[in-house]
């Protein structure tokens, strides 16, 4: 929570950062704090309560609330980490176009479609979701309240919901990986062609924290939701899940922040002002 706090306040402020690449960071880490504030003040209550207690609780209508915020944020994060890289191959294939093409308005357009998006689709699969029967067991065998373990506990056919899942799949991780594919393929050949060592190294400094975040976060969505769960035990995908919902937005800010030299710049510049 604080340093993706301190990246939005040191974006909003700093006027050498305001170009697009860090408004799309500003949302990422306002993501990442949202999906924070999501999962984890729900689970470390509970966990501490259960282990006082022996046992704990969590009522339906809260469960459904949180899957719903936790669903929105993982569908803007997928969304947005394909805009992120479009930018990049903008920035990087097409310099001298990048202003005109990655104006304001068109930023705020993207952003604001990738949230519209993201409500839309947990908006639809919570309505069905709550709508089927849980009349066996009621215990989530999770660290919050997920698709995968809802839909175990479910007596009533769960085919409509999946088929909603596969669907709703296809704008929200098949277009956005294939979107990413693409750009980094030209965005590899681009730079390749680049003469100069020193422009190669400075291009792809630009594009490797991106590529860091997208490897860890898209292979874990694919190992949870897509890949066949049948040799995967409970332990694992709660393991897999924590990367994306916990680990991932612990490690955005480190990774932004630490191979960053305008943030670096930024925060020392922000430092002195108050010490001065």
């Amino acid at each position: 929570m604080s340093g993706n706090i301190i990246i939005i306040l040191l974006v909003t402020r700093s006027r050498s950062l305001q170009s697009p690449m860090y408004f799309f960071l500003t949302q990422l880490s306002l993501s990442d704090s949202l999906m924070a504030t999501s999962i984890t003040p729900n689970t470390l209550p509970n966990i501490l309560h259960i282990l006082l207690n022996n046992g704990g609780n969590i009522s339906f209508f809260s469960c459904m609330t949180q899957f719903y915020f936790f669903d929105c944020n993982c569908t803007f994060e997928c969304l947005l980490l394909a805009v992120m890289s479009y930018d990049r191959y903008v920035a990087i294939c097409n310099p001298l176009r990048y202003i005109s093409i990655m104006t304001k308005r068109f930023c705020v357009k993207l952003i604001l479609t990738c949230w519209l998006l993201g409500n839309f689709n947990s908006l639809i699969v919570t309505i069905t979701l709550s709508k089927l029967n849980f009349c066996g067991s009621n215990i989530i065998d999770h660290l919050f309240c997920d698709f995968v373990p809802l839909t175990e506990l479910a007596c009533s056919d769960t085919f409509i919901l999946h088929m909603e899942t596969y669907v709703m799949g296809i704008p929200i991780l098949i277009i956005p990986t294939t979107i990413i594919v693409v750009s980094y393929t030209y965005i590899v050949l681009t730079v390749l062609r680049i003469s100069s060592s020193t422009g190669r190294q400075k291009a792809f400094s630009t594009c490797s924290s991106h590529l860091i975040v997208v490897s860890i976060y898209y292979w874990t969505i694919f190992g949870v939701y897509i890949l066949p769960s049948s040799g995967q035990t409970s332990d694992i995908n709660k393991i897999l899940s924590l990367l994306y919902t916990v680990f991932t937005p612990l490690i955005n800010p480190i990774i932004y922040s630490l191979r960053n030299e305008d943030i670096k710049k930024a925060v020392q510049r922000t430092f002195h002002k108050h010490i001065m």
